[in-house]
């Protein structure tokens, strides 16, 4: 079907032509009149027949050409644009993908976010050869890093172990006390960060993937210790570009939540930098503190002190999903403080995190009594 506006100019040369060759018919007509009409005669040295020949002719001419001689000519001119096209198609095909390939951001004018899904699954398709691998792969990532809220950077954590001082020194209900500082950069998503710790094993898993929640701890109750008690769990501070924020919180049976709005600075939408302390319970005979990094981050970093407590050794096993290796040093035996750093330069998928598991050195001696090998320290 012909476009609207070739259509239309058809239409005015027709009309055109038209027009011209019956300008010429009443020209030839009106020569006629004055060779026989003796009130014309005035006009007999005017040249009416040529003019009349001339644009009748013309006029026969234009509707000619549009009938024959231009669709012959549109016919010429689009075999030669497809010739064209198809000599120079790999030269086309070439720069546009070096220009994608080179310059990414021209993809983002013109194609949608489905569109670089499909792009970005075939390609990676093609690289590993396998698409179903491809597709699941790209799902996971498209899920966790793409539409991920925000992304720390430069994360570092201290952590420091001491037993709980309100409770059994050993045995049921002994207890640690975690005092943890986290500090890393940041353009934060929403102007308010939560904190939460919760009784219900169910609400803390749907809080761990709750992209509001900053960070949730899970806390069994012992005792007169409930998941809503300051001693469970506590947002001690916090802080945006070293300017401390006020802490708000609330509680309710079996949970308790904090809220801290971060300022003017978290709506200007550049990098802040963000630092906070908790303090946490964590059972002495479960051997386990593990550091979640809900977001995706670049570079980070983890020094855990158990100098004050009966620990004998700590393992540490990270969770990074990375061909590299993280970094872990231990202070020497001879040293006063007993401390483990763990250290990660690349990028950390959401979910992954730090596991430190210790063996109590009153579970040692017992062993060692009892006469069972004692592994050594490591």
């Amino acid at each position: 079907m012909n476009h609207l506006l070739d259509q239309l100019y058809k239409t005015k040369l027709r009309l055109a032509g038209l027009v011209v060759a019956v300008a010429g018919t009443g020209l030839l007509f009106l020569s006629h009149a004055v060779a026989t009409t003796p009130t014309l005669s005035w006009l007999i040295g005017w040249p009416t027949s040529e003019l009349g020949t001339t644009l009748l002719s013309a006029g026969l001419i234009a509707v000619i050409f549009e009938y024959y001689a231009r669709r012959e000519a549109d016919e010429r001119a689009t075999e030669h644009f497809r010739s064209a096209i198809r000599q120079e198609a790999p030269a086309i095909r070439d720069a546009v993908l070096d220009g994608f390939a080179f310059r990414p951001e021209g993809l983002k004018g013109i194609a949608s976010d489905d569109t670089l899904d499909r792009i970005a699954t075939n390609a990676i398709g093609l690289r590993v050869r396998d698409s179903e691998l491809a597709r699941d792969a790209y799902a996971d990532l498209r899920e966790q890093v793409i539409r991920s809220p925000e992304r720390w950077r430069d994360v570092d954590v201290s952590v420091s172990l001491h037993p709980w001082a309100a409770g059994p020194v050993r045995g049921h209900g002994s207890m640690f006390v975690a005092t943890i500082r986290w500090e890393y950069r940041v353009r934060p998503a929403s102007s308010t960060m939560r904190f939460a710790c919760v009784a219900d094993l169910a609400e803390y898993r749907e809080l761990l993937r709750d992209p509001a929640t900053t960070s949730a701890w899970y806390f069994e109750p012992h005792g007169s210790v409930k998941a809503e008690s300051n001693d469970a769990f506590e947002l001690e501070q916090l802080s945006v570009n070293g300017k401390e924020q006020k802490i708000r919180r609330t509680e309710r049976r079996g949970a308790q939540l904090y809220s801290v709005g971060l300022g003017k600075a978290a709506a200007t939408g550049e990098e802040i930098t963000l630092s906070y302390t908790c303090r946490v319970l964590v059972q002495r005979h479960g051997h386990l503190l593990y550091l979640d990094l809900p977001r995706p981050t670049k570079g980070f970093h983890v020094q855990l002190n158990y100098s004050q407590a009966d620990i004998r050794y700590v393992n540490v096993l990270d969770y990074f999903a990375s061909p590299d290796s993280s970094r872990v040093e231990r202070s020497t035996d001879s040293a006063a403080a007993k401390t483990i750093d763990v250290g990660f330069d690349g990028q950390i998928f959401p979910r992954a995190g730090v596991a430190f598991v210790w063996v109590l050195g009153d579970e040692l001696a017992k062993d060692t009594r009892a006469g069972v090998h004692v592994p050594s320290k490591r």
